[in-house]
């Protein structure tokens, strides 16, 4: 809830009185959820700031006022998840759970705390219930797999991330995981593709700028360098083929580590080293091979076409900058600096033609 802000309050001194006049009419005809919706929203701002009981004794006031919102009950559950508390927390989840309001929260909350209390059957009883209700919870899916990650049992994450990724694939979460367990896996591929999508779904946070020095040193320490004429990639290992796959000689399709890992060497043909300059020669070389052999038709890549379109829209430079400039920030900085006019038309071209990710275009490890 925001209050918009008057300018010039100190000149206009009458306009700031006719201001507090109004507001005050307006909170003395406030009806009963205005006011609970008032105290809700000062709660949260409490419990931002670590006071939790102040937040709790708001969020109940707020309640009773406006019973039926299941913000509030909610918000209630979460304060005491907070403190830890887990057995109010799920008596308060577990009460609203037959609402037809009720959200996915409930339930990954709910999982979340049965989770803490060491009950992790009673977790996966709250999500699995979570997921008859909401098929295509990227959430709920991402707390399945957070139950194993935090025993560092990344084996038994994984399939729980993809089908995050695959049946909610604008949530990013999933992203994030699946890429930092492929990128420290022999499997980096995918976790370059998994990285670069999350990278595109949330641009500027923390977890933005740790995965893109991920992707960066997961570059460089998978191409090799072995003399001046010659170099190795080593980007995946699994190349089981099906034999129906192989059974017509017109269309067979060969894994795609098969094609990646070959492309990828044509496109490093004239390089000596690994540092961001080059990375963005390579990659960009990439998408001109990987389309000029029509790789496309056989293996779509949702990530592939949009770094066309970078491409084709005269960006890719300053988009391969981006991806990987956390990895080698001076020459990014330097770079940068060289290329100001470059980078701030990549910047507004950018905010505009964000990568489009949605049920009908989308990219998960399974669709190879």
């Amino acid at each position: 809830m925001t209050t918009n802000t008057i300018a010039m309050t100190r000149t206009i001194k009458t306009l700031t009185l006719l201001l507090f006049l109004a507001l005050g009419q307006i909170a003395s005809g406030q009806t009963d959820k205005e006011k609970a919706l008032a105290k809700g929203m000062e709660a949260i701002k409490l419990m931002d700031s670590g006071k939790m009981d102040e937040s709790i004794k708001l969020l109940e006031e707020a309640r009773k006022l406006d019973p039926e919102r299941l913000d509030y009950p909610y918000e209630l559950a979460y304060a005491y998840y907070l403190k830890e508390d887990y057995k109010k927390a799920i008596k308060l989840l577990e009460e609203h759970l037959d609402n037809k309001d009720v959200t996915e929260r409930f339930y990954q909350l709910l999982g979340n705390s049965y989770d803490l209390q060491g009950k992790t059957e009673k977790a996966f009883d709250a999500y699995d219930a979570g997921l008859k209700k909401f098929p295509n919870s990227g959430m709920i899916y991402l707390e399945k797999g957070n139950v194993y990650w935090n025993k560092k049992e990344y084996g038994k994450a994984l399939p729980f991330y993809e089908k995050g990724i695959e049946v909610s694939p604008k949530f990013p979460s999933n992203y994030y995981r699946a890429a930092r367990i492929y990128c420290g896996s022999t499997e980096e591929v995918w976790g370059l593709i998994y990285g670069e999508i999350f990278m595109n779904l949330e641009r500027n946070s923390n977890r933005t700028a740790e995965i893109s020095k991920i992707l960066f040193d997961t570059y460089k320490s998978e191409i090799k360098f072995t003399s001046d004429s010659s170099m190795t990639v080593s980007f995946c290992q699994q190349m089981s083929i099906n034999v129906n796959e192989i059974s017509d000689p017109k269309n067979i399709k060969l894994p795609f580590c098969m094609i990646y890992e070959p492309t990828l060497l044509m496109s490093i043909a004239f390089e000596k080293s690994i540092d961001i300059n080059s990375l963005d020669r390579i990659r960009s070389s990439f998408v001109v091979n990987y389309f000029k052999s029509e790789r496309e038709k056989t293996y779509p890549n949702v990530l592939f076409s949009y770094q066309k379109q970078v491409k084709d829209a005269g960006h890719l430079e300053a988009y391969n900058h981006w991806i990987v400039m956390k990895g080698d920030e001076t020459g990014f900085n330097k770079w940068q600096s060289e290329n100001k006019e470059k980078w701030d038309k990549f910047i507004k071209w950018f905010s505009d033609n964000g990568l489009k990710i949605d049920g009908s275009n989308r990219f998960y490890r399974g669709q190879y």
